[in-house]
C-alpha cells in the first residue's frame, strides 16, 4: 500500500488518494460518457493498494494509465496520457521563457531587478539564469512550508534567495587597517603589507572586491580617513629621502617634523628645512591625489560577482583631523568632484560624511572648512551621503575627542542604508560586522484584509493580530536561515573569516562559523506603511497627524517584538526600513491582482519604501523630515532621508548644509540630497534640465541621465526595472 509520494523536486509528502481520483475525473469530464464515480473508485484503490510503501509521482501516474487502458473508457486514457503531456510541456515552457527572455536581453523585471547589475552581458546572463534556478531550490530544500506559502501569498520577501544555499552573508565594514599593516591570503595568491600611500590606496580596493566575492550584499571601510592617514606621513618621509639623495644632506630631523596641514604652495621664496618641507608636502599631496583618483577610477571598474557588476562599495570618513587624515579626506573629495575619465560622476564608491559637534559641523570645529568642500562636492557629484554621529542612538559611551581610536566607536554605514552597531553579544561597532540576512514584510497586504471591517478599533486589532503572526514566522525564517550560514566552513570565505569578519581568529582551525556570526544582524524589512495606513485610517503619516501616530505604534510595536526575538533566539534582530527595488513592484502587482485597483494604495505601480512619505506627496522638506525623523531610532538595522531638490544644485551647496541641519534638529541618523544631473556623453556637457533629450553644445542625444535609487546612484535609468521608473517619475520637488 502506498504510504509517502516522492514529489518530481525530491520531496516526499504523504500520500493523497483524492489527487488520483481528480485526476481521472478531470479527464473524463473531457469526454462524451463524463463521469463515472465507480470507475474513479475501483482504479484509486487498485492503484492505492497494489503500489509499493514508496513511489514517485510518475509511477503512480503509470499505474493509473495502465488501469485506464484496460478498463472500457480508453477515450479517458487518452485524455489523461494528454494532460500529462501538456502539464510537462508547461512545466519545461515555463523555465524555457524565462531563459529566452534573458537571453534576449528583454527589459523585463527578471533582467532588471538589480539596477546595478548589467543582465546583458554573458556573465550577467549566466548569473541570472543561476539565480532563477536556484530559487526553486530553496523554496523546495530550505524553507519551512508555512515559510513558502507565505512568499506565495505575498506577506513576505526573501532578500537574496538566490545566494541561501551559498550560506553566504550580506555585508560587512573592513577593518581596512588589519589588511594594511598585516597584509592578506585570500585563497589564491597574497598581499604584503602597505608601506606607501599608493599600496594602501590599491589595497583598499583589493579587500572590497574580494569580499564582494564572498559575500551577496555590499562592502565599506568604516574610517577610510583613519586608516589611510598613516602612509600620508611615510610617503612624505619618502619624499624627504628622495631630496637626501638629490642634495646629499642628511633630513633625518624632519622625518616625524610637526605639519599643520598638508597644503600645496610654491618653494620660491622659502629656503633651508622650510623649503625641503614644502617641496616634500607638495609631491606628497600629489601623490594621495592619484591614489584617490586610482581609487575611485578602480571601484567604478573592477568587476566582481562573476564580472558582470562592479563592487558596491561604500567608505566612510570626515572624523580625522589630523593633518594626514585631513589630506585623505580633501583630495578624496577632490577627485570626487573631478569625476572620472573625462568628467564622468563616479557611481561608486558610496561617500558618507560622518558629521560630528566638536569635530566637523559648527564653523570652529577643526573639520568644518572640509565639511563645506563636501558640500559643494555633494551638490555636483550626488556624493557624500551624511551620516549623524550626534543622533542620540549613533552616540558611543566611550567616544573620546583625544582618543587615537576613537573610530571604532563612530557607527558607519552602507550606501544603501545598512546600520549596524549595537551587539549582544560583543563589543559596540561597526567594524568587522555586518548584516547576515534579511527579509521584509508587506504592510501592504495585511491592512488590505482588514480594511473592510467598519470598526476602526477592530480594524487596527484585525493588522495587529496579522501583523503578529507574519513576525514570528519572518523571525523564525531568518533563525533557520542563520542556523545554515553558520554551518559553513571558514575555507568557504578566505578573507572574511581569515581577517574581515570580528573574532575571526575564533574560528582558525574549526569547521563551523558558527562562533562569530552572531556578530551579525538578522533584519527585519518593510514596505508601504503610507499605504498601509491609507488602508487602515484613509490617510498616510504625511498629511494626518493620527495616520502619523498609528505609523509610529506600528513600528514601535515591530521594534519591541524584534527585541523579543533577539531574547528568545539569541541573535541580533533588528528592524530596517528596506530599501526595496524590484520588490516595490511585486508585492504591489499581486495585490492589486487581489484586492482590484484601490485609490491612494494599489493605484500606482509600487509601494512606498518603508517608512518614507510618498515620493507624489506635495510637502516641504521640513515637514517631511519632521515625519520621517522618529521612525529613525526604531529602524536601527537601517534607514535614509531623501529631500529632492530643483535647480541646479551645483551652484546651490547651501541647499546640502540646509539637510545637514535638519539632521541635527529632527534627530536622524542618514541623509542624502536628490537633484536631476544630465551629461552629454559625447561632448561633456553638464545641466539640471528634467526634460533634456538633446544636447544644446553638440546636438548628440545621447544624454547620461544620473538618478539615485535605493541610497546608490546608477549612471542609466535603462537598468531601472518598470516600478522604480515610474516611482522617479512621479518625484516631486521639495520646497
Amino acid at each position: 500500500m502506498i504510504q509517502t509520494v516522492v514529489k518530481r523536486d525530491g520531496r516526499i509528502v504523504g500520500f493523497n488518494e483524492e489527487k488520483i481520483m481528480a485526476a481521472v475525473r478531470k479527464a473524463m469530464l473531457h469526454t462524451e460518457q463524463g463521469e463515472d464515480s465507480i470507475l474513479i473508485r475501483r482504479i484509486t484503490d487498485y492503484v492505492s493498494c497494489q503500489g509499493n510503501e514508496q513511489m514517485t509521482v510518475e509511477q503512480i501516474q503509470d499505474m493509473v494509465e495502465m488501469e485506464l487502458m484496460k478498463s472500457p473508457r480508453k477515450e479517458v486514457a487518452k485524455k489523461y496520457i494528454a494532460y500529462r503531456d501538456k502539464r510537462s510541456i508547461a512545466r519545461k515552457a515555463k523555465t524555457r521563457d524565462m531563459f529566452l527572455e534573458i537571453i534576449e536581453t528583454k527589459s523585463n523585471d527578471i533582467t532588471r531587478e538589480n539596477a546595478n547589475m548589467n543582465a546583458d552581458t554573458p556573465a550577467g546572463m549566466m548569473m541570472k539564469f543561476a539565480s532563477e534556478t536556484t530559487k526553486p531550490f530553496v523554496d523546495d530544500y530550505l524553507l519551512l512550508p508555512e515559510v513558502k506559502e507565505a512568499v506565495r501569498l505575498n506577506y513576505l520577501h526573501i532578500h537574496d534567495k538566490d545566494y541561501y544555499p551559498t550560506k553566504s552573508l550580506t555585508c560587512v565594514q573592513h577593518p581596512l587597517d588589519k589588511i594594511l599593516q598585516n597584509g592578506f591570503f585570500a585563497g589564491h595568491g597574497e598581499s604584503r603589507p602597505a608601506k606607501r600611500i599608493e599600496t594602501a590606496s590599491m589595497l583598499g580596493c583589493i579587500s572590497l572586491e574580494t569580499a564582494q566575492n564572498e559575500m551577496h550584499g555590499g562592502q565599506a571601510i568604516p574610517a577610510f580617513d583613519f586608516y589611510l592617514a598613516p602612509f600620508v606621513r611615510k610617503s612624505f618621509i619618502e619624499e624627504i629621502k628622495v631630496l637626501e639623495q638629490a642634495t646629499g644632506i642628511e633630513y633625518k630631523h624632519l622625518y616625524e617634523v610637526e605639519i599643520d596641514d598638508y597644503i600645496p604652495s610654491s618653494v620660491k621664496h622659502l629656503e633651508g628645512d622650510k623649503r625641503i618641507i614644502q617641496h616634500a608636502i607638495n609631491r606628497t599631496v600629489s601623490r594621495v591625489h592619484q591614489s584617490m583618483e586610482a581609487f575611485i577610477h578602480n571601484m567604478n571598474t573592477i568587476h566582481s560577482r562573476g564580472g558582470n557588476q562592479v563592487v558596491f562599495s561604500s567608505v566612510n570618513y570626515g572624523t580625522d583631523t589630523s593633518a594626514e587624515g585631513r589630506c585623505i579626506i580633501r583630495e578624496l573629495l577632490h577627485s570626487t568632484y573631478e569625476g572620472v575619465g573625462s568628467g564622468v560622476t563616479a557611481i561608486f564608491p558610496i561617500q558618507i560624511w560622518k558629521k560630528k559637534r566638536g569635530v566637523n559641523y559648527l564653523p570652529d570645529d577643526k573639520n568644518y572648512d572640509l565639511y563645506l568642500l563636501a558640500s559643494k562636492v555633494s551638490a555636483r557629484r550626488f556624493f557624500p551621503n551624511f551620516l549623524n554621529l550626534d543622533a542620540t542612538f549613533n552616540q558611543h559611551e566611550d567616544w573620546k575627542a583625544d582618543d587615537p581610536r576613537r573610530f571604532e566607536h563612530e557607527v558607519a554605514t552602507m550606501g544603501c542604508r545598512t546600520r549596524v552597531f549595537e551587539n549582544r553579544f560583543g563589543k559596540k561597532t561597526s567594524i568587522g560586522r555586518g548584516n547576515l540576512s534579511f527579509s521584509t514584510i508587506n504592510l501592504v497586504r495585511i491592512a488590505l484584509e482588514c480594511r473592510n471591517i467598519e470598526n476602526e478599533k477592530e480594524r487596527i486589532d484585525c493588522f495587529y493580530s496579522k501583523l503578529n503572526q507574519i513576525l514570528d514566522l519572518t523571525a523564525l525564517q531568518l533563525h533557520r536561515r542563520f542556523e545554515f550560514q553558520k554551518t559553513a566552513a571558514p575555507k568557504q570565505f578566505p578573507l572574511l573569516m581569515s581577517v574581515l569578519w570580528e573574532g575571526c581568529e575564533q574560528v582558525k582551525d574549526e569547521n563551523t562559523i558558527e562562533k562569530v556570526i552572531n556578530q551579525g544582524t538578522l533584519g527585519i524589512g518593510f514596505i508601504g506603511l503610507a499605504e498601509a495606513l491609507v488602508a487602515l485610517v484613509g490617510k498616510h503619516h504625511g498629511e494626518d497627524e493620527q495616520a502619523q501616530k498609528l505609523g509610529l505604534e506600528i513600528i514601535t510595536y515591530m521594534r519591541n517584538r524584534v527585541s523579543e526575538f533577539s531574547e528568545k533566539y539569541q541573535h541580533n534582530y533588528s528592524v530596517l526600513a528596506t530599501p526595496a527595488e524590484g520588490l516595490a513592484g511585486r508585492f504591489t502587482r499581486r495585490d492589486k491582482k487581489d484586492f482590484g485597483l484601490i485609490k491612494g494604495i494599489t493605484d500606482r505601480e509600487y509601494y512606498t519604501n518603508s517608512n518614507h512619505v510618498p515620493v507624489y506627496y506635495q510637502c516641504s522638506a521640513h515637514k517631511k523630515a519632521k515625519t520621517e525623523a522618529p521612525y529613525h531610532d526604531l529602524t536601527r538595522g537601517g534607514h535614509i532621508f531623501y529631500v529632492e531638490i530643483d535647480g541646479d544644485a551645483t551652484h546651490n551647496p547651501d541647499a546640502i548644509l540646509t539637510v545637514v541641519d535638519m539632521m541635527d534638529k529632527y534627530n536622524m541618523g542618514y541623509a542624502s540630497v536628490n537633484h536631476n544631473r544630465n551629461r552629454c556623453l559625447k561632448c561633456g556637457y553638464e545641466n539640471s534640465d528634467t526634460k533634456l533629450t538633446r544636447c544644446p553644445k553638440c546636438g548628440s542625444s545621447e544624454i547620461d541621465r544620473l538618478q539615485r535609487i535605493t541610497g546608490y546612484l546608477v549612471g542609466t535609468t535603462d537598468r531601472w526595472n518598470s516600478a522604480k521608473l515610474a516611482e522617479l517619475n512621479d518625484r516631486i520637488i521639495h520646497e
